[in-house]
């Protein structure tokens, strides 16, 4: 009796061991579980985090993110509604919103990243084939004569143009109606980068090349339409200094030479015989150099003052 006591006592701790040993579980922040009997599922998600209890064996977990997780979609060549090439790289951000759901249609993240490749490409792919390139390449914000610049002439039209932010809403409101059945939730959709193929690139280089030259050679031409101003500005101020000055000298001068025959009128009035004999001897070193000769006759007027030194 004693040793029938002792092998249920050791078999209650042996089952005290498994049941502490795999009846429970820690469930972490940020995690969700699934509990299963025999593969199917038993109950609702466990979303609480702390410790909880199973049947030892006979029950198994399957545990899943609560947080956010991330979709990176491969960069794929997608043509644009006005036949022009481009290479897009999509992301997304997504989570587990049923744990239950996502488990029996997804199983894991591993499919569920295969399926939202899926779902993001068709719905990305469909929105591109109904956008010009200029509502992809553009933001909402940016006005249609900025973009102008920058894209080809042919992949700008005269409709309105959405951008790109409004493009990537419109691929999150269609792939969103779809993830719920697979127990997954699409927080958004972005792209992450737009570029064009090589043909397209070398249009868009060349375009803004020429747009660059053409702003360079307008800035020249303006300069120097500028420089032809200024220098006309600083030639006519010259010519207004210059004529000026002479104005300004003539009158002087003329003042000057008013003067002088004033001055001369007043000596030649106070002794007109003294003046005309002072002016005859200044003519006579003008006349008369160095080498010199001269002949006159005996009435000439040079010859006049001559004659009156004898006192004839």
């Amino acid at each position: 009796m004693k040793q029938i006591a002792q092998f249920f006592l050791v078999g209650l701790v042996l089952l005290a061991i498994v049941i502490v040993y795999d009846g429970f579980f820690i469930l972490e922040e940020g995690q969700q579980v699934v509990i299963t009997q025999f593969g199917a599922p038993v109950g609702d998600p466990v979303t609480e985090a702390g410790i909880h209890f199973k049947m030892p064996f006979v029950q198994h977990t399957e545990i899943f993110e609560k947080k956010i997780l991330i979709w990176d979609g491969e960069p794929n060549q997608i043509p644009t509604n006005d036949k022009t090439y481009v290479y897009l790289d999509v992301t997304a951000r997504w989570r587990i919103s049923n744990a239950l759901q996502f488990l029996q249609a997804v199983k894991n993240e591993t499919r569920a990243q295969s399926l939202l490749s899926d779902i993001i490409d068709g719905t990305v792919r469909d929105m591109v084939n109904k956008n010009d390139l200029t509502e992809i390449i553009r933001s909402s914000d940016w006005s249609l004569e900025t973009m102008s610049k920058s894209t080809p002439a042919a992949s700008i039209g005269k409709k309105p143009v959405n951008g790109r932010d409004k493009i990537s809403n419109q691929i999150l409101d269609l792939a969103s109606k779809i993830t719920p059945q697979y127990g997954i939730e699409l927080i958004d959709v972005m792209m992450k980068r737009v570029n064009y193929i090589e043909s397209v690139q070398a249009k868009v280089y060349d375009r803004m090349i020429s747009e660059r030259k053409r702003i360079a050679a307008e800035k020249r031409s303006m300069g120097e339409g500028e420089k032809a101003e200024i220098l006309g500005t600083v030639d006519r101020e010259l010519q207004e200094i210059l004529s000026t000055a002479n104005k300004e000298a003539v009158t002087i001068k003329g003042k000057a030479d008013a003067e002088a025959t004033k001055i001369y009128g007043d000596a030649y009035s106070q002794d007109p015989d003294f003046y005309a004999f002072l002016k005859t001897l200044e003519s006579y070193p003008e006349i008369v150099g160095k080498n010199s000769s001269l002949v006159l006759s005996s009435d000439s007027d040079l010859y006049r003052y001559l004659k009156s030194v004898n006192g004839n």
